[in-house]
């Protein structure tokens, strides 16, 4: 009997999942796959840190696929290759799978989707990832937004997300398995050496752990959201970001869940923030390389510095500046790191080192669980100035201020950077202040001088932007 080819990507999840309900609804046989595409030209590979959640991710799946008397189809090599020879292998009638914006994909699909359909085979992309596609959201004149503001209040007026769908409660199956890969022999996970213990003391990958700490955030710190989330002592951000980057829950299903709660400072609030990813995925969607090019030409020219040794001091968090240091340990260690903090460790790559924005943005995607093809690269397009809706090009965060403003008492410095747990609150952001100086080869003096870069900084962009 022919069959439906359901091809789980970024959506590796069973409930709100359109393309697993269409395949569901053909009424044929339901054959899951996941297709590791390493070879397509335009298409981003996975990070280290990703590629360990991709590990955990898809064993996941499968085992939900398992209690449904289903099972996930592992297959390595060049999509267009790959599923097109298993739609022979099955007598496919039909292939669905869940959108994605990138260029190098969307190109892909489009291709897939052409020869399909040449071949009498029905291949459809579905919506599943996004609250509001991102042409439908425009401007008075038919064009993107390019401020937030502006996008995130067109989005409000627009109807509401549908409720998410249900899982189905079982899959038909095949009368003969096609072939899959194992997946250890894709070897995702880290082994010469293993240094993935503090992800995995960190975090747990999957729909069951995504719907978990989604209800956790909603009933314990949703109240709290609007003023802690910028403190990264406590634990007031929902950490929904790597379920998110791989579809382990839907946009629509937090909406939803958020949205029960009734509407608050604290709701709207978060709610925005998953608008700010929707902004994201715009500005992925209408960009040729989101990743490599400045949003905003006129930075193509700004004189960004080698500096290879500070930019190693930036990666092992030995800048002496301890609210970096804090936030890219705790990025080493567990593949996350809050909010507020990479603001600040990004601005003092981009702004202190004048080191390239890319540079920063590619250290991100290999070492962060939640790295995004939309959200990695705006966030530093915006902290460097040349995105979208960019921060003020004078804005330049003081290092020192944002550990005093945003962790006063010392306590997430003390959590990463234990050598310096002994200061008190009022030197801790200020080390070389202390009573009894500390020895370099223990915790190094600050690798520049911020008043000395910032006023460095702003001549160069001042530069870019024509005004000295």
């Amino acid at each position: 009997m022919p069959a439906s080819i359901v091809w789980f990507r970024n959506d590796l999840r069973l409930a709100d999942n359109p393309a697993l309900i269409a395949g569901l609804g053909s009424g044929r046989p339901v054959i899951p796959v996941f297709v590791l595409d390493e070879e397509t030209p335009g298409i981003r590979r996975h990070g280290a840190a990703s590629r360990w959640w991709l590990h955990h991710s898809l064993r996941a799946l499968d085992a939900s696929l398992r209690l449904l008397g289903s099972r996930l189809i592992l297959r390595r090599g060049a999509a267009e290759h790959v599923i097109g020879e298993l739609a022979r292998e099955c007598d496919a009638s039909a292939v669905y799978w869940s959108r994605a914006y990138d260029p190098g994909t969307r190109n892909r699909d489009a291709r897939i989707k052409q020869t399909f359909e040449k071949r009498g085979i029905a291949a459809d992309g579905l919506k599943a990832n996004l609250l509001f596609e991102p042409w439908e959201v425009k401007t008075s004149s038919g064009g993107p937004y390019r401020v937030f503001s502006a996008f995130w209040r067109a989005c409000r007026t627009m109807r509401a997300p549908a409720a998410p769908l249900p899982a189905p409660r079982t899959l038909p199956a095949p009368g003969l398995w096609p072939s899959s890969d194992d997946l250890a022999a894709w070897r995702l996970l880290p082994t010469a050496p293993d240094w993935a213990g503090g992800l995995g003391a960190t975090w747990t990958p999957g729909e069951a752990a995504a719907i978990t700490r989604l209800a956790d955030f909603l009933d314990d710190a949703l109240v709290h959201y609007r003023q802690g989330r910028d403190v990264p002592s406590t634990k007031a951000t929902s950490r929904l970001s790597p379920h998110l980057a791989f579809g382990e829950i839907s946009p629509r299903q937090i909406w939803r869940a958020a949205a029960t709660r009734g509407h608050s400072a604290p709701s709207e609030k978060f709610l925005a923030e998953l608008g700010w990813r929707e902004f994201g995925y715009g500005l992925l969607f209408q960009s040729d390389d989101l990743a490599q090019r400045n949003f905003r030409p006129e930075f193509d020219g700004f004189p960004w510095l080698d500096g290879d040794e500070a930019l190693e001091a930036w990666r092992q968090g030995r800048t002496g500046y301890p609210i970096v240091d804090a936030g890219m340990r705790e990025l080493w260690t567990t593949g996350w790191m809050h909010n507020r903090v990479r603001m600040i460790t990004a601005s003092f790559l981009t702004k202190d080192l004048l080191i390239d924005w890319r540079i920063g943005e590619r250290w991100f995607w290999d070492t962060l669980v939640d790295a995004d093809p939309a959200s990695n690269p705006m966030n530093w397009q915006w902290v460097a100035g040349c995105g979208a809706d960019a921060a003020p090009y004078f804005r330049i965060f003081n290092p020192t201020l944002q550990g005093e403003k945003f962790d006063p008492n010392g306590d997430y410095v003390r959590r990463w950077v234990p050598e310096l747990a002994s200061l008190p609150a009022e030197t801790i952001h200020r080390p070389w202040a202390a009573d009894q100086a500390i020895p370099p080869e223990i915790y190094p003096a600050p690798i520049i001088d911020h008043a000395a870069a910032r006023q460095r900084a702003l001549q160069a962009l001042r530069r870019v932007k024509g005004t000295g």
